[in-house]
């Protein structure tokens, strides 16, 4: 088994510090939903561990995934891209008319044949910045000009965002936000920026008052949302937004600074959604403040470390795919627990790699995966670097061995000509990536 073990750590390569993430973050997931799906199985009459053996064959699947991925060679997902991001938009186009629908939205699909549910946003997530990463990195060069650079990388975004934004505002709004860090890297022009925030704020307005005005979409429920977060009066007395808010804040009362101890969580057994939304309360309750900024870090990490990957690539796609997936995967992570802590409004958003969940664990696994194939690559390009720094040394000292012998025999016989020194002509490896545009600089 430990040979096996051995083996597998050999072939597995890319940054080992987010691998140790993915795999604390996991962990963390077995232990956080058997705790939070004691009142769900009941409900269900499934066996108490009925939803932890899912959640782990879910991770496995993801880990695997995570493995998969990172084998390929991150130059080919510039192709993969196009195709994904076509892929979507129907996909999109779709779900908003035809999708699965709960709490006034339409969010998933159904596949037919293997009965499973996703959610088409997902995938958008992880085509559009695939798809933005490589339009970045074409028009790096006239990135600046309004109309040859920036309106032809801005077109996919906003057209990503208005398809989701009537059944999902929370994600085409984390999108946009995203996607705009993206750009200010790529380094579009502030005013530019600026500009998108005008455009994108007007466009809110148009779709709220569109919704508001003929009843289709989820204007109510937007603005009911706001008003709970402001405090305002509420109709009914007390709304499940509320509820579930006021459910978290006394969980991370409860657990305070060391937590209540695994398993013995209180609030599991009166928030709606305890496994997936709220997963966050119930890790404070149960392993206290200091377990909740052990999650908060090993995000926080996770982006550092996919930030020196950004900073050590040379290819302007990999650069831009790395810090991409990794900005929206740990911006995700901090919108759900700044929703657990009241910071802002309730917006629906799961806990990366930590939450209960199936195609969206998948998706993740997938952005992880992509990053780790970036690492992976920048690795060996600096371990071949570093083999032809050593080989050069090397030969540098043979051609001045080879001299010095030259000079010795010149001055013992000096009417044997001099010989000729040997030069050896050095044939650069094509790189794979030769077509990609090097990442400029800032």
């Amino acid at each position: 088994m430990s040979e096996g073990i051995k083996m597998l750590l050999k072939k597995t390569k890319g940054d080992h510090v987010i691998w140790g993430v993915v795999l604390v973050l996991s962990f963390i997931s077995m232990l956080a939903v058997y705790s939070s799906t004691g009142s769900l199985a009941y409900r269900m009459e499934k066996n108490s561990s009925y939803y932890l053996v899912k959640q782990v064959m879910v991770l496995g699947l993801g880990l695997l995934i995570i493995y998969w991925v990172h084998k390929i060679n991150y130059s080919k997902f510039a192709k993969m891209a196009v195709i994904l991001y076509l892929l979507s938009l129907p996909l999109l186009i779709y779900t908003l008319f035809f999708g699965t629908t709960l709490n006034e939205g339409s969010r998933w699909i159904r596949l037919p044949v293997i009965n499973l549910t996703f959610q088409t946003s997902d995938l958008a997530k992880l085509a559009l910045f695939m798809f933005l990463a490589r339009m970045l990195s074409i028009k790096q060069g006239d990135i600046k000009d309004i109309r040859k650079g920036f309106v032809p990388v801005l077109i996919p975004v906003l057209l990503t965002c208005a398809l989701i934004a009537p059944a999902n505002l929370s994600t085409a709004l984390m999108l946009g936000f995203t996607c705009s860090i993206l750009f200010y890297i790529g380094r579009v022009q502030v005013k530019h920026l600026l500009l998108l925030g005008v455009v994108g704020f007007i466009g809110i307005s148009v779709l709220f008052t569109v919704s508001k005005l003929t009843g289709f979409g989820r204007a109510k429920t937007w603005e009911q949302r706001i008003e709970d977060f402001a405090g305002g009066k509420k109709k009914d007395g007390k709304t499940e937004d509320v509820y579930q808010v006021q459910q978290a804040k006394i969980a991370i009362a409860n657990g305070g600074v060391l937590g209540r101890g695994p398993g013995r969580s209180l609030q599991k057994n009166f928030l709606p959604h305890p496994y997936s939304d709220f997963i966050f309360s119930i890790i404070i309750e149960e392993y206290g403040l200091i377990g909740g900024a052990v999650v908060v870090l090993l995000y926080l990490l996770f982006l550092w470390r996919s930030i020196l990957i950004f900073k050590r690539c040379p290819f302007a796609f990999g650069a831009f795919l790395a810090v991409g997936l990794s900005i929206t995967l740990v911006f995700q992570a901090m919108l759900n627990m700044a929703v657990n802590v009241h910071l802002v409004p309730v917006t629906g958003l799961t806990l990366p790699m930590i939450s209960m969940g199936g195609s969206s664990i998948w998706f993740t696994s997938v952005a992880i995966g992509i990053v780790l194939s970036v690492s992976r690559y920048v690795d060996e390009m600096e371990g071949e670097q570093k083999k032809k720094a050593k080989k050069a040394a090397s030969q540098e000292v043979v051609d001045e061995a080879e001299e010095t012998e030259e000079v010795e025999e010149v001055e013992e016989a000096e009417v044997e000509p001099v010989k000729e020194k040997k030069t050896r002509t050095r044939t650069k490896k094509q790189d794979p990536l030769i077509d990609n545009a090097p990442f400029p600089a800032m």
